[in-house]
């Protein structure tokens, strides 16, 4: 029985490190080209490869955000900024935010969550919607954070999911204090 254990877990195993090495590439590349869409989908217009200008900018004691500068004919037009916030009434939201070369929020896409479906799960679309001035956050400049209205803000929190609101806009407070660190860097210079 021993000899048969041993055989059928050394199996097990090799068998399990064969299926990692057969499918670590394709995850890699599929998790790439995602980081790319949602580049595209939140930056201005770029004919530079931002993951290869990319970088980490501080914005706290031991925490960075990944940046990715996007520029057109070597003119820094903006950037994207992979943000996230551990504030979330369910753990981690992740965001991609677009800044245009003047600061202001040109959009965003959510990378990870795990709100409430109906509820949280609403910020990609109510944080977006230019028709609803009190909860658009397109167009805004990113030197002032942006706070709900219970916290004393100007943004409209998506209905009972204010904790979620809150989480959202703290991610996007820490991008907009890394594009506001971007000069610092020689992004504009590459």
């Amino acid at each position: 029985m021993v000899i048969s254990l041993i055989a059928v877990t050394a199996l097990t195993g090799a068998l399990l490190a064969t299926v990692y090495e057969i499918t670590k590439a394709p995850i890699a590349a599929s998790e790439n080209n995602r980081l790319i869409d949602a580049i595209r989908q939140v930056a201005p217009s770029f004919d530079n490869l931002p993951l290869n200008d990319s970088c980490k900018i501080a914005v706290g004691v031991g925490d960075t955000l990944k940046v990715y500068p996007t520029r057109m004919d070597g003119k820094f037009t903006g950037a994207a900024i992979e943000s996230y916030t551990r504030k979330g009434f369910s753990g981690v939201i992740r965001i991609m935010v677009g800044f245009n070369a003047d600061g202001a929020i040109r959009n965003y896409v959510v990378l990870h969550h795990a709100e409430t479906p109906g509820l949280g799960a609403k910020m990609q679309q109510w944080f977006s919607d230019t028709t609803q001035a009190g909860r658009c956050i397109i167009g805004r400049n990113s030197s002032a954070p942006l706070r709900v209205k219970k916290d004393g803000g100007d943004i409209d929190a998506i209905t009972a999911a204010t904790i979620s609101s809150r989480a959202f806009l703290d991610a996007i407070n820490r991008a907009a204090l890394a594009f506001q660190r971007i000069d610092k860097n020689p992004l504009h210079s590459k």
